[in-house]
């Protein structure tokens, strides 16, 4: 049997030191502990169950985060979207009982729900259905447009010469946003009845990173790149691998291609679903690390490691809803993943932002049960701020 990557006689080592040794499948002092988020209602249930009214989402010192001992990362300020941005005023079109219809200033028409658990949009009206739609975005995607990138490069880099958390730089995205401008059903229509807008949308999407990334990376060294999509869901991808293939994978390759000439080889996308059918394309596009595998769509880390080997790194991967479920369903949980995490190359933690169906209770059970299986020490565990009131609970064992 292979042996866990944990090593306790290691020396401590900085977050950063074993981020990076973590993802190259090296000895490590413990895992590092990070987490995907909270939704908003998740809080509000928290904070009726104990948690104090002062913890909110969000950076600084009173964040959840935190609070419950999440190790930060840092991410190199570079503005990889539309700039200036549309400004002005959104539009109230209608208002009724729960419910509201606004247009935004880029010319989106949307309807958001005011009442209950707030969920994304439902989106009436997109604002890139054209050319012509898509020439006014296009204007604000220039890559010498000024602000995209940080005036002081250097002084900038001596500052995280020796900071101790992972420091990061994003990667983009090339279809999801395009989803997003377009439409779910719009972009699967365009990509047949207007191939060559679609692929002049990728196109401009990577020259600008491609641009922001070569001015950047020979000034900061990175320890990883990020990118998101959100393209799938339950039964797959909303572009097949076909098509996403021709269109986005060589685009994609260069920028990765890019990043790996300057040394950063943890490269990751954040997307939803079941992301099965990208992930072979994924990897050969240079991308080596999904996140955050949803588990109840038809993603696993077991799974994938499986398949892939050390090919492959992993973040995430906690069926969030098994939190829910009690003390029991946590650790079975936990341990259906800890081989995983053992081998090396893989961040266990939930696999999307916390529901509001997980108790307070069982949260802080999960965490402490997790940072134990990740290596913590008793005493670590017990001095992040959130889990210093919690109650010592036995162990509760489940079978191999």
């Amino acid at each position: 049997m292979k042996k866990s990557i944990v090593d306790a006689s290691k020396h401590t080592m900085t977050s950063r030191e074993r981020f990076r040794r973590q993802m190259h499948f090296q000895s490590i002092d413990r895992g590092i502990h990070w987490e995907f988020g909270y939704i908003a209602e998740t809080l509000d249930r928290w904070h009726k169950e104990g948690l104090s009214s002062t913890i909110v989402r969000g950076e600084g010192r009173c964040s959840v985060e935190e609070y419950f001992g999440v190790e930060p990362s840092f991410y190199v300020p570079v503005h990889m979207r539309l700039l200036p941005g549309f400004s002005g005023e959104v539009k109230i079109l209608k208002e009724e009982k729960g419910k509201r219809i606004e247009q935004l200033p880029d010319g989106t028409i949307q309807e958001v729900q005011t009442e209950g658990t707030h969920t994304i949009p439902h989106y009436i009206k997109m604002p890139v259905s054209n050319w012509d739609d898509w020439k006014r975005f296009k204007e604000q995607l220039n890559p010498d447009t000024p602000g995209r990138i940080p005036n002081d490069l250097k002084r900038l880099n001596e500052e995280l010469r020796n900071f101790n958390y992972p420091v990061g730089i994003a990667l983009g995205s090339y279809f999801g946003i395009l989803r997003n401008w377009v439409g779910f059903e719009q972009i699967s229509l365009m990509l047949y009845d207007q191939p060559d807008l679609v692929e002049d949308m990728v196109e401009t999407l990577t020259v600008l990173y491609e641009t922001i990334l070569t001015r950047v990376l020979p000034e900061i060294e990175v320890d990883f790149a990020a990118g998101w999509e959100d393209i799938c869901f339950r039964n797959g991808p909303m572009i097949s691998p076909a098509m996403f293939r021709r269109i986005v994978a060589p685009r994609l390759k260069r920028v990765t291609t890019l990043l790996r000439q300057h040394g950063v080889d943890i490269i990751w996308t954040d997307c939803d679903g079941n992301i099965n059918d990208l992930v072979p394309i994924w990897l050969e596009c240079g991308v080596n690390c999904m996140f955050p595998i949803e588990v109840q769509a038809g993603s696993d880390p077991v799974q994938l490691r499986k398949e892939y080997g050390h090919n492959i790194l992993l973040r995430g991967g906690i069926a969030k809803y098994q939190l829910a479920l009690g003390k029991e369903a946590i650790i079975r949980e936990l341990k259906r993943v800890e081989k995983v995490f053992e081998d090396g190359g893989y961040i266990p933690h939930g696999d999307h932002r916390i529901p509001d169906d997980v108790p307070y209770e069982n949260y802080k059970y999960y965490l402490r049960e997790k940072l134990s299986m990740l290596g913590w020490q008793k005493y670590d565990i017990e001095r992040i701020e959130g889990l210093q009131k919690s109650a010592i609970v036995d162990k509760i064992e489940i079978p191999d």
